[in-house]
């Protein structure tokens, strides 16, 4: 963070619109209206139930006008703050720098160099899209919090458009292959149905249930639900209950990840801008507008998890350096080029991403020696053999009925914990393609990851004590993009290694012994 120079409040001249005469800018004014109606809305939401805790000692009437005074002191007094923040809040594009003043009784004048910015994204939910207003945020991509990002709330939507393209405006990238620009891939609605099978459905249908139990607990009816639910299935055996509760939690979850997959993903677009800034703009209610430069791309990472791959289908995600690393954008999937979709779509559009004529994430791969797979099946065995015994040993001494739960986990963990282990080692897998390392591994999230070669600045060689009886060893190429290490497990251990020094002629090839084959 750099501290800029004093500039005085007479250079700001304001028009009302967020547009000035000079240099600085401010925020747009609407923000205050914005904010009025957002607590408007909390203090509607919270009116009725406190109406009616305060009827019970007050009388109705009473009641109603002490809540409707509370809400309109809580909506003058935040619309009064936010109005302060926008007269104290001013920024401004340089040559070099962008800068934001900002503050009432502590100002902060921070600024950032406009070479180090790597994103400028916009955000606009429901309400700040009905008056034509964007947050914009600008972000090097480093890990220092708050310091690497500015963000503008709100400003007006063609503002931040121009501000997106003023700080991402580069020159030709001079990238070899397919130079196609404009939309490379739109969305399809009927991927739809891979929501469904993603782990967000049971997720959420577990979250329903616990919602419903938390809101009766607010109002002291927790008791009254529970028993309501037991009264419905007095007469039905335990083991009926357990299968339509989860059924009722599944159909929960179901139709909440439906939901969340049409906020997110509706109106999807992944567009190829002049310059060399591919964006990805998408959302219902929330638009979101990411932009990422291509010259900061290293690659791209094939996701599948079990639900979605079973149905032939995967997820595109950016290996790149430079995308904001913040605690909101983290729960985002601000990385993600494309929602699951068929794997041909996928591997299409990784292609397109990478101006390839073919994804590196559909070349053929080494497989794994079967010491790999013995390890998987190993530890599936331990997975289901740890909690049949600790079930299993107070059943024998103290509840027999935990010796029944206990053979119920054997007979149904070890099956599936077999077949989970023998489609990892399936899943296991390295080549060279062009100029691009490929590592596959995992089973109930598969990850293909193709990273450019030279985008690698080191590696890591572990090998356990088991690893080396089993003659096996984990090489992890180290980079400063996406997730920062992409390891290649339990190959082969003179494989392993020479993958590695083919990869990157130099980087590893100094610290290996050759050896001839009849030592």
């Amino acid at each position: 963070m750099t501290t800029a120079d004093t500039v005085p409040d007479g250079t700001v001249a304001d028009d009302g619109g967020g547009s000035t005469a000079g240099d600085w800018r401010r925020l747009d004014r609407r923000t205050v209206l914005a904010t009025a109606l957002v607590t408007a809305g909390v203090a509607a939401g919270a009116a009725v139930p406190t109406t009616l805790g305060l009827s019970g000692r007050f009388g109705f009437a009473a009641a109603v006008a002490w809540v409707l005074a509370g809400a309109l002191l809580l909506i003058a007094g935040s619309a009064g703050a936010d109005y302060v923040r926008r007269r104290r809040t001013r920024y401004r594009v340089g040559a070099d720098r962008v800068e934001l003043h900002t503050g009432l009784l502590t100002v902060r004048k921070r600024s950032l160099a406009r070479e180090r910015i790597r994103s400028v994204d916009l955000t606009a939910h429901l309400l700040q899209r009905v008056l034509g207003l964007v947050t914009v945020r600008i972000g090097t991509g480093e890990h220092t919090g708050d310091d690497s990002t500015l963000e503008l709330d709100p400003v007006l939507r063609a503002e931040g458009e121009r501000l997106r393209r003023t700080l991402l405006e580069r020159g030709p990238t001079g990238s070899s292959g397919s130079h196609r620009e404009g939309e490379l891939v739109t969305l399809d609605p009927r991927w739809i149905r891979y929501a469904p099978v993603s782990f967000v459905a049971p997720a959420l249908g577990g979250a329903a249930a616990g919602a419903v139990l938390q809101v009766s607990d607010w109002f002291g009816a927790q008791a009254q639900v529970i028993e309501w639910v037991s009264d419905r299935f007095r007469d039905s055996s335990l083991l009926s209950v357990i299968v339509l509760l989860a059924l009722a939690a599944t159909l929960a979850g179901v139709v909440g990840a439906l939901a969340l997959w049409i906020e997110m993903w509706w109106d999807y677009r992944l567009e190829r801008e002049p310059g060399g800034t591919l964006r990805i703009r998408r959302g219902l209610l929330t638009s979101r507008s990411v932009s990422i430069e291509e010259r900061r791309l290293r690659g791209v990472d094939l996701v599948e998890p079990l639900g979605v791959r079973l149905l032939g289908a995967a997820r595109v995600d950016a290996i790149t350096t430079g995308l904001a690393k913040d605690d909101e954008e983290q729960r985002g999937d601000h990385n993600t080029l494309l929602p699951a979709a068929p794997r041909p779509v996928a591997d299409a559009a990784a292609a397109a991403v990478l101006r390839e004529t073919v994804s590196p994430t559909g070349v053929a791969l080494t497989a794994h020696p079967p010491a790999a797979r013995g390890r998987r099946l190993r530890r599936a065995y331990w997975a289901v053999l740890v909690p049949v015994l600790v079930l299993a040993l107070p059943g024998a001494l103290l509840e027999p009925v935990l010796l029944w739960i206990a053979l119920g986990c054997a007979l149904t963990g070890l099956p599936v914990g077999v077949l989970l282990a023998r489609d990892a080692y399936r899943g296991l897998g390295h080549a060279l393609s062009g100029g691009y390392l490929v590592t596959r591994s995992g089973s109930l999230r598969r990850s293909t990851a193709a990273l450019e070669r030279a985008g690698v600045i080191g590696w890591t060689v572990r090998q356990s004590y088991f690893q080396r009886r089993a003659g096996v060893v984990n090489v992890t190429a180290t980079t400063a993009a996406g997730a920062g290490a992409y390891t290649v497990y339990d190959a082969d251990a003179s494989e392993g290694l020479a993958f590695a020094s083919e990869a990157v002629p130099g980087l590893l090839g100094p610290f290996l012994e050759r050896v001839r084959p009849d030592e």
